[in-house]
């Protein structure tokens, strides 16, 4: 009898452990929450040069050492963003170079802005906007983090002209939920083929990349100027939009919400980068 008593106290205490080691488990692993969820694709095609691509990069950089930036990540609701930093060129070139980082305090900022300040800068032939979108969608899932919002911010210096048309990825993009904003890079020089770049890209962003829940833009209007613009946009990114006036000159920001656009210019086509190409071709 006292045998059987033990053996039946040793089953229950078995049980009771593996419940609590189970719901250790599931609590360990349930996902995170912060304000944003944020895939950071920036353009590294063949026309952006070897400085340009430094640029951009210490961009982001120095961004994430910002206080203002720091400010605008601790006025949320859980007071921390979550964010992964990827690549891209043609349809078949997209990488990580930062894997998803929760960013809370000044510690945990500096720890993202080093850890890409010392990766490698990338390099790929031709621009395939669709293909950074259709890398970037799954990179949310099973990521450990949950938000409200989720954004893709997309910073190039030209138009798609590789693999899918980029709307399609677009409003694949904005049916799971998931915003596109756009920072495109207005760059008056040729590329090292001699080509020039695609009047009003500005533009062609608002038509064809942006879109989803309050997705808007600001325009670099050259790579110099990239770090002001994207410090500029991460900050809306993170307190989300629409911000009112007194909200931005408390995150240090001046003036309109995006950079506005003139409506006397003429938006190009969404396959216009696809066009370009194919005339490049005929060339030959």
């Amino acid at each position: 009898m006292m045998r059987y008593s033990r053996v039946r106290v040793g089953l229950a205490g078995f049980l009771t452990i593996l419940a609590v080691s189970l719901g250790a488990g599931l609590a360990y692993s349930a996902p995170v929450s912060v304000d944003l969820q944020l895939v950071l694709a920036v353009d590294v095609s063949g026309s952006v040069d070897e400085v340009e691509g430094k640029l951009q990069r210490m961009g982001y950089v120095n961004a994430f050492r910002s206080p203002a930036v720091l400010r605008a990540i601790q006025s949320g609701r859980h007071k921390s963003i979550a964010v992964t930093y990827m690549e891209w060129a043609g349809f078949d070139f997209q990488r990580v170079v930062v894997g998803w980082r929760k960013i809370h305090d000044g510690a945990s900022a500096e720890a993202f802005a080093y850890l890409l300040s010392q990766a490698p800068i990338g390099v790929g032939p031709y621009t395939s906007i669709s293909g950074a979108i259709d890398f970037a969608l799954p990179l949310f899932e099973n990521n450990g983090f949950t938000s409200e919002r989720r954004a893709i911010d997309i910073s190039g210096d030209g138009p798609n002209n590789s693999g899918e048309y980029v709307t399609n990825a677009r409003d694949r993009a904005i049916r799971t939920g998931v915003t596109i904003n756009g920072l495109p890079i207005m760059n008056n020089r040729p590329s090292p083929w001699g080509r020039m770049p695609m009047p009003n890209l500005d533009l062609y962003y608002r038509k064809c990349v942006i879109g989803g829940r309050r997705a808007f833009l600001v325009v670099a209007n050259d790579f110099k100027s990239f770090g002001r613009a994207i410090r500029r946009k991460l900050i809306l990114e993170i307190v989300g939009l629409p911000a009112g006036e007194g909200q931005r000159q408390a995150h240090g920001l001046r003036g309109p919400e995006a950079i506005p656009v003139s409506a006397s210019r003429m938006a190009p086509p969404c396959d216009a980068g696809e066009r370009r190409r194919r005339s490049w071709t005929d060339e030959y």
